[in-house]
C-alpha cells in the first residue's frame, strides 16, 4: 500500500518548518533570508491573529521568500471557511528568483493563492475600484513613508469594517509614522499581542469612518514602543 499523502495543513506546517530550518533554495545575497523574512516567532503571532479572526479572504503585500505567506496559509487552513483565498501582491518576486512562489507551489497552495506582480499602490487601487473586499490585510511591502501611507489608504478601503490590518517592521520610523496617521485620525485601534515582535495589528472601525477635513490631528509615532 502506498503511503497516504499528507493533508494540506500538514504540508503547510512542514513547509514552514523546512523553510525556517533549511532556508530557501535561492537567496539574493548571503543572509538575505534572515534580513527580509518574518521570523518564526512573528509568523506564529501572525498565524494566531488570523486563526482568532477566522478570515475567508486575506490580502498580503510583499511575498519575498514566502515565510509570512505560509503562516497566513496555515491559519486559513486551520479556519472553518469553505473556500479561503489568499491574494498576494509582489512586483519584485522576480528579484527573488520566484523563491516565495516556489515555496507556496511546493506546499500545494497554488490554487488557494494568487500573485499580482504590480506595485502594491496600483494593485490595491485596482482592487478597491473593482469592489474587492477582504477580512484581513498583511502589509510588508515598501518601507518608504509615502508608499506605506498609500498602501494603508487602499487597504482601509478594501478590508471590511471591523476587519484587521497587520503591519510588519513597525520598528521602522516610516512604517510606524504612516500607521500612526490611521490610528490617530481614522480610528484604527491597536490590537494586543504584538509584544516582542516587529508586528502590529489594528482593528478597523465599525462602521467605516471618514473624518471631516477640520478634524485632522497631528500624528507621529515612537517606532520603539
Amino acid at each position: 500500500m502506498s503511503p497516504k499523502a499528507p493533508q494540506p495543513l500538514e504540508r503547510v506546517r512542514t513547509a514552514r518548518r523546512d523553510l525556517a530550518s533549511n532556508r530557501p533554495g535561492y537567496e539574493r545575497a548571503p543572509g538575505d533570508f534572515n534580513r527580509v523574512s518574518v521570523p518564526t516567532r512573528d509568523g506564529d503571532q501572525l498565524c494566531d491573529w488570523l486563526v482568532a479572526e477566522d478570515p475567508e479572504v486575506v490580502i498580503e503585500v510583499g511575498l519575498a521568500y514566502g515565510a509570512s505567506a505560509l503562516a497566513i496559509a496555515e491559519a486559513l487552513l486551520v479556519g472553518d471557511r469553505p473556500d479561503p483565498a489568499h491574494s498576494i501582491i509582489d512586483p519584485y518576486q522576480d528579484r527573488f528568483n520566484d523563491a516565495g512562489w516556489a515555496v507556496l507551489d511546493g506546499a500545494g497552495l497554488a490554487d488557494m493563492c494568487t500573485l499580482d506582480r504590480k506595485r502594491s499602490q496600483f494593485a490595491l487601487a485596482d482592487m478597491a475600484s473593482r469592489g474587492v473586499t477582504a477580512d484581513v490585510a498583511f502589509v510588508d511591502g515598501s518601507h518608504t513613508f509615502h508608499n506605506v501611507f498609500v498602501d494603508l489608504f487602499f487597504v482601509s478601503e478594501i478590508v471590511r469594517p471591523g476587519g484587521l490590518v497587520i503591519l510588519d517592521d513597525c520598528d521602522w520610523p516610516a512604517v510606524a509614522i504612516a500607521a500612526s496617521y490611521y490610528e490617530t485620525n481614522m480610528r484604527w485601534r491597536a490590537e494586543p499581542g504584538s509584544t516582542g515582535t516587529r508586528l502590529r495589528a489594528f482593528r478597523l472601525p465599525t462602521p467605516r469612518y471618514e473624518p471631516r477635513f477640520d478634524e485632522f490631528k497631528p500624528f507621529g509615532a515612537d517606532p520603539h514602543r
